[in-house]
């Protein structure tokens, strides 16, 4: 079992950037994909990205893609989300995700940190 601690949320102008964290504890980090999820009010969870057990491979969801980028340090056990080019409408509780797999995937995983809340302004 994993258990997930997110940070680094916070209120920014439209066009900033934020750095989200998450860290592990529990179980050896590096034997799970890891992903970053968000919901907005009104709004049902989505995807935002996901990465590899050793870090080579990302995926991202099309609204985030080339603003987002997600990485993680397995010496730190800790997976990140830098977020470049904030729009408005990226405001959501963010949250971090493991699951213990070798695909990466968009859903599904088991173990969910508590989110930390991401507010843009326009």
């Amino acid at each position: 079992q994993v258990q997930l601690v997110e940070s680094g949320g916070g209120l920014v102008q439209a066009g900033g950037s934020l750095r989200l964290s998450c860290t592990a504890s529990g179980r050896t980090f590096s034997s799970y994909v890891m992903g970053w999820f968000r919901q907005a009010p009104g709004k049902e969870r989505e995807f935002v990205a996901t990465i590899s057990r050793g870090g080579s491979t990302t995926y991202y969801s099309g609204s985030v893609k080339g603003r987002f980028t997600i990485s993680r340090d397995n010496v730190k056990n800790t997976v990140y989300l830098q977020m470049n080019s904030l729009k408005p409408e990226d405001t959501a509780v963010y949250y971090c995700a493991a699951d213990d797999t070798t695909a990466l995937k968009q859903g599904g995983y088991d173990y969910w940190g508590q989110g930390t809340q991401v507010t843009v302004s326009s």
